[in-house]
């Protein structure tokens, strides 16, 4: 299937969730936050939130300040 991450087209296999998609992208365990057709997902559903064709994902990187 084809998502948009970060507004360019990214092909993964069908039935992948959000948590797959930071493991393949080598951001699982860090600071991000995941945005789902303008929607945030909060961390703790990011296991259970499938992904289909034509989604629009958006992770941004936390970044500490002071």
């Amino acid at each position: 299937m084809r998502i948009h991450l970060n507004g360019e087209p990214y092909d993964l296999a069908d039935g992948q969730t959000i948590a797959d998609l930071l493991a393949r992208l080598d951001l699982a365990g860090r600071r991000v936050a995941v945005e789902l057709n303008l929607d945030i997902v909060p961390r703790s559903l990011h296991a259970a939130t499938a992904l289909r064709e034509g989604d629009r994902v958006e992770v941004v990187h936390a970044i500490g300040g002071g």
